[in-house]
């Protein structure tokens, strides 16, 4: 379909007589087409010279398919000759902006049409004019190293198009806002100079063509400022120097315009390159909630220095930066998208319709408010280019008198009083869906009623100034306006000085608190998480306050979604792990991830969301899924230096409580490494190595990137101990040693702890093969008497060694945790089952001893009951638990699911129930015996 025939509405006439007598003139017959011009002109000045030069060109235009129209301007514009560039490219500037004005006011395009042509047209002309003014330094030798070859990529010359250019949504009047930047590794250190001098020269050029004004007019209106420091630096800069100044310098106002940079013209592949590597400064990996407080002073300053504090009106309204504008809705925008695009790459979209959709897909906005600000931002948009259209000036104002708003009117196709009503009605709108986020209330929710009765220790919150976390003038600020909401909070608890303390030991041990206490004043709900966890957790909140990001999980979504199981965190964490290249950056980001599942599985045990046997599974799962996940960067990091690996391979086996999948809170992991040489005795590689001393060294290495703290700490403790022969075996077991060790030599503790084991990564078909010898072995006849015997000689050593007894120590001594797992584990072994956890255990040890339905209930009760204290009480604290030390949360979450009245009481039952386990365990395996 033609122009003519998509003509939809039509503008208000206001003066087209002239205009209809000049295109019947051209060739065109009177009619709605003729209309839309000749109106369009006689309310646009600017339109009617446009007619006037290029009304030829459209009276062939009208009569093709839009599609078709924009396509020969595109060609036309990357064919421009150097040799008239200039003279080319202002004219066809003209028929670009006339035919999408025409578009425009017929309704024929979307906004997106328009500012996609428009967009598209200054990177075509951007991108000519530069490499028209690189050729013209390569042919006179003055960029080193570059020949005619290189002209293509503009000679390591890249443009970013930031702003709307860069988001593809250039208003009909824009100025363009360009990035020069040039690659430096195409150059030798001692050409630098020389290659930078070249470059500031072409930029120069290529802006004095799109920009200077000749009596052709002007191609765009270019500003170079956004660049670094842009007072100071030249207006082309290396890569490197401009990444350099964002790592130490850059300001939230920069990642912000980062969010909509492109690479426009020149070397786009040197521009695409610099983005990524930019990632980490405009995507920060927390949720950046300061970010709000940043973009709400920009604002205020804006509008201080252009004095936009006045209540909006349909006269002289600035339509961009003024209540309820344009820069509102794209602050709105772009904020939400630094807060939590470091998490999610899926808010990392240039454009501000596009930003509004993901973050309601997302549910960071509602989605009818994502809605009405999609509608007013097109409305708002369309009203500028009108402005724009009618002088061709770069401005975002309304008109100031009743007739020059009725000009605009016409130009809308709307009746001018109700045009004004829709205007001023849409500025209120906007202004009260994005006030609010960037300046919420400030008064304290709270009532203060508890806070006041509660008379809190003055010496505590006396000190706090002090702490690390409010050394700057912001922390301070935030936390006094957070802090009566946080004494009432604290008054609410069952022991508010109690509560006191242990806050006070989280924000002590906070490194900084701007970016914890800006998330706290934008998600006042985790200021009950904090008092609820240190409350009740204070090695929790310990915890927290050395990891406070942590928390950025608990906004993030998802954090009470269902629980993913192993397979589904193991993908999750690949999926973060791709994405970085760095062997170091992989595990510090394993460990900020493992951390961020460990709260949460934390936090849903706290608060009652699953129950101890829930949250064991879970970190189980996650200690697994860490693992599996890291296991190929070791193997890979490994075999770049020694070669891949000799023979099979390797697999990694879990013991004790991992292979159990059954964890706690403070867990540390079992493991053990079995390879397959095959025959094979050296690896090959730049540094080979004998196949045992390879996989010794591999499992070294797989120890560290678990074990080894980083900038962001350890992942996990590992504990090597249960493979062949202890302490005095190699760390890493060869297949054909494993078997016959454990055939010929291994001590029945060994097989014991063969009941648990499992494979949990390495290569497939031999972890099969594991998995089937441990299954044959366990099966094999067992003399009852000698495990019996050596069964109580074990509980005699570890009487000895660790006599527990303690008042809530449910671990060790006669009786307790571990006399129980010992027992299960004889069971199994004497069942000849592949059972590994300990409830399966603990049934086929019943079976085995033949023990009483009362005796079998008692044990079970016990198993479940040690669980649950275990399980809450490393949550609570890493120490040993005391009655004396236990606090009122504390106390309460111990006891919340065990249904004792007391701690007191829970000792007491504790106590007796030690004692009878330990007589069921004596009668069915023997008492523990001296022999040891």
């Amino acid at each position: 379909m033609t122009l003519a025939q998509h003509i939809t509405r039509l503008p208000i006439p206001h003066d087209r007589e002239r205009a209809q007598d000049a295109l019947v003139g051209l060739g065109l017959s009177k009619g709605p087409l003729v209309d839309l011009i000749s109106g369009a002109a006689g309310s646009s000045p600017y339109l009617a010279d446009l007619i006037r030069r290029e009304g030829a060109w459209l009276v062939d235009a009208v009569q093709k398919a839009p599609k078709t129209v924009r396509s020969e301007l595109m060609v036309a514009t990357h064919s421009a000759q150097d040799s008239s560039l200039a003279v080319e490219l202002r004219r066809l500037k003209r028929r670009v902006a006339l035919y999408t004005a025409l578009a425009d006011l017929g309704g024929i395009w979307t906004l997106e049409d328009v500012t996609g042509l428009l967009t598209d047209f200054a990177a075509e002309a951007t991108d000519r004019a530069l490499k028209a003014a690189v050729t013209t330094e390569i042919r006179r030798g003055k960029l080193p190293g570059q020949s005619e070859d290189d002209i293509a990529t503009a000679g390591g010359l890249s443009v970013l198009a930031m702003g709307k250019m860069g988001a593809g949504e250039l208003n009909y009047s824009s100025d363009i806002d360009l990035i020069c930047l040039y690659d430096e590794t195409r150059f030798d250190p001692d050409d630098y100079a020389e290659a930078r001098a070249s470059f500031v020269r072409a930029v120069r050029r290529m802006t004095q063509t799109l920009s200077e004004r000749t009596a052709e007019g002007y191609v765009f209106r270019t500003d170079l400022r956004l660049r670094p420091d842009a007072s100071v630096t030249p207006v082309a800069i290396s890569m490197e120097a401009a990444e350099r100044y964002y790592e130490a310098l850059g300001r939230t106002w920069e990642r912000a315009a980062y969010i909509k940079a492109h690479p426009a013209a020149g070397d786009i592949a040197a521009g695409s390159r610099f983005l990524k590597a930019l990632r980490p400064f405009v995507w920060r990996r927390h949720l950046d909630f300061a970010a709000i407080q940043d973009a709400h002073d920009m604002r205020l300053r804006i509008r201080d220095h252009k004095g936009l504090h006045k209540s909006a009106s349909h006269l002289g309204h600035d339509l961009k930066l003024g209540q309820g504008g344009i820069r509102e809705i794209e602050f709105f925008t772009q904020t939400r998208q630094l807060i939590a695009g470091g998490r999610d790459p899926e808010l990392r979209v240039r454009g501000t319709v596009e930003g509004l959709a993901v973050l309601a897909a997302k549910n960071w906005i509602g989605s009818d408010d994502a809605k009405q600000l999609t509608t007013d931002y097109r409305a708002l948009r369309e009203t500028e280019h009108r402005v724009q259209m009618i002088a061709d000036q770069q401005t975002h104002c309304l008109p100031t008198t009743a007739d020059d708003f009725q000009r605009l009117a016409c130009l809308a196709g709307q009746d001018s009083q109700e045009y004004a009503k829709f205007l001023e009605d849409m500025f209120a709108r906007v202004h009260h869906l994005t006030e609010g986020f960037f300046a919420p209330d400030k008064q304290p929710r709270a009532s203060q009623t508890d806070a006041k009765r509660v008379a809190f220790n003055a010496e505590i919150t006396a000190r706090w100034p002090g702490y690390p976390a409010l050394r700057s003038k912001r922390a301070v600020e935030m936390f006094k306006r957070m802090e009566p909401v946080l004494l009432e909070r604290l008054a609410a608890t069952a022991r508010p000085d109690e509560a006191l303390v242990h806050f006070d030991g989280f924000l002590s041990g906070l490194p900084s608190g701007v970016q914890l206490f800006a998330l706290f004043e934008a998600n006042p709900q985790l200021l009950d998480l904090v008092v609820d966890i240190v409350d009740t957790a204070p090695g929790l909140g310990q915890y927290l306050a050395r990891n406070s990001v942590v928390f950025d999980a608990v906004i993030g979504g998802g954090f009470f979604s269902d629980w993913p199981g192993a397979d589904g965190l193991v993908a999750a964490l690949e999926r973060e792990l791709l994405e970085l290249g760095d062997y170091e950056a992989r595990l510090d980001r394993a460990r900020v991830w493992a951390r961020e599942w460990h709260f949460r599985i934390g936090v849903h045990h706290l608060r009652g969301v699953i129950d101890a046997q829930t949250a064991g599974q879970q970190y189980a799962d996650l200690a697994t899924a860490a693992v599996r996940a890291l296991w190929p960067y070791v193997v890979d990091g490994f075999a770049k230096k020694h070669g891949t690996q000799p023979g099979r391979g390797a697999v990694v086996i879990a013991m004790g409580s991992l292979g159990g999948e059954r964890l706690n809170a403070a867990s540390d992991l079992d493991l053990i490494v079995v390879y397959d040489a095959d025959g094979v005795e050296t690896s090959e590689g730049r540094r080979p190595l004998a196949t045992r001393a390879y996989y010794a060294r591999l499992t070294q290495a797989l120890v560290t990137a678990i074990s080894a703290p980083t900038a962001e700490g350890r992942l996990y403790e590992v504990d090597m101990r249960l493979r062949p022969s202890g302490r005095q075996g190699p760390v890493a077991t060869g297949f054909a040693a494993f078997q016959a060790y454990q055939e010929t030599e291994a001590w029945t503790w060994e097989h014991l702890a063969l009941t648990r084991a499992r494979v949990i990564v390495g290569n497939t078909a031999l972890g099969q093969e594991i998995t089937d010898f441990r299954a044959r072995l366990l099966a094999a006849p067992r003399d009852r008497a000698t495990i019996l015997s050596d069964v109580a000689a074990m509980r005699a050593r570890l009487a000895i060694a660790k006599p527990g007894g303690a008042a809530l120590d449910i671990k060790t001594g006669p009786g307790r945790l571990q006399d129980i797992e010992l027992f299960a584990q004889a069971g199994a072994l004497l069942a000849g089952t592949g059972m590994r956890s300990l409830s399966d255990q603990l049934r086929a040890a019943i079976d085995v001893f033949a023990l009483t339905s009362i005796e079998a209930k008692t044990l079970l009760d016990a198993a479940q009951l040690y669980w649950q204290v275990q399980s809450a009480a490393r949550l609570i604290s890493k120490d040993p638990l005391t009655t004396d030390a236990t606090g009122a949360g504390a106390g309460a979450f111990l006891l919340r699911d065990i249904g004792m009245e007391s701690v007191a009481a829970l000792s007491r039952e504790i106590a007796k129930t030690a004692d009878q386990i330990a007589a069921v365990i004596d009668k069915a395996v023997g008492p523990p015996t001296s022999e040891a």
